[in-house]
């Protein structure tokens, strides 16, 4: 992958270069799934997390949990969750706005005062077509959605993952990007595309 394709990753469709890495231990929490899809969702957290040099933690001293994934079945169910209101404004609107669109999936960030990630929510309606992924394709993908604040264009048309014979694997060159990303001597926020060719050539070296 070279510097131009590294920038499109992380160039909005606002025309803004920004690529954000977490700057604290990540502290996942998994609601609406059976224990069994639990184990494999923070699995898959946790290889990701493992993969970029990161680290997880047993709890967050500001947030408790810093990583909430929600699975549930219509954008109603949300707002009747006690206190989600309190950790997402708008909240109401929001899943009306989603509702009406038919989405089936959503992220939210939140920043520390440099700009790292200091918390994410992931938001999963299990349509027709979600219920259809295995649980471990589909936890791969949003753990490697989560682990960097990416554009919002960046997989809008191709998947973060590949398929080697019956394996579903995180694609090399997205594995390539999140290490670089959260390599010591890069920023763990940027906002110049001349990032981007700082990540590239790490990914080369």
């Amino acid at each position: 992958m070279d510097a131009t394709a590294v920038e499109a990753l992380f160039t909005r469709a606002s025309g803004e270069y920004l690529c954000a890495r977490w700057g604290r231990p990540i502290v996942p929490v998994v609601f609406g799934v059976d224990d069994a899809t639990l184990a494999i969702v923070k699995g898959a957290i946790e290889a990701v997390v493992t993969l970029a040099g990161h680290r997880m933690a047993e709890t967050d001293p500001e947030l408790g949990a810093n990583l909430m994934v929600f699975f549930f079945r219509d954008w109603v169910e949300l707002p009747e969750l006690p206190n989600l209101d309190r950790l997402i404004p708008d909240l109401v609107p929001l899943c009306a706005r989603l509702a009406v669109q038919g989405a089936n999936q959503y992220r939210i960030f939140r920043f520390d005062a440099d700009g790292a990630i200091k918390a994410a929510f992931v938001f999963l309606r299990m349509d027709a077509a979600l219920s259809e992924i295995p649980a471990e394709t589909l936890a791969l993908s949003q753990a490697a959605q989560v682990i960097l604040l990416w554009s919002d264009r960046a997989f809008a048309e191709t998947s973060p993952l590949a398929r080697v014979g019956e394996t579903v694997i995180l694609r090399p060159d997205i594995a390539g990007v999140i290490r670089a990303a959260y390599a010591p001597v890069l920023p763990a926020v940027a906002r110049d595309p001349s990032h981007a060719l700082r990540l590239a050539a790490r990914m080369r070296a």
